[in-house]
């Protein structure tokens, strides 16, 4: 799946545009590493650096969602990392 579709779908972006511009900015890591095009593929296992307002979120992608559904289900296809551990 698309790093920026994804971002969308598991609601860390209001929508695929904003989700995007935070690709197009260079905030998002994908295994520690720059993601710079908005196309770049995500598999179950990476591990996502996203950067909201004031806090950076370090998430490990455990299913790929079918569609971007409430907060509940999103919140099942991830699971979140202490940055600092």
């Amino acid at each position: 799946m698309r790093i920026d579709r994804l971002i969308c779908t598991l609601r860390f972006a209001r929508t695929r545009s904003a989700a995007q511009k935070l690709v197009d900015q260079g905030y998002i890591r994908r295994n520690g590493e720059r993601v710079l095009r908005g196309s770049l593929d995500v598999r179950v296992g990476d591990v996502l650096t996203i950067p909201l307002g004031n806090q950076v979120r370090l998430v490990e992608v455990l299913v790929l969602p079918e569609r971007r559904g409430p907060p509940r289900e999103a919140q099942a296809c991830y699971r979140e990392l202490d940055p600092n551990g």
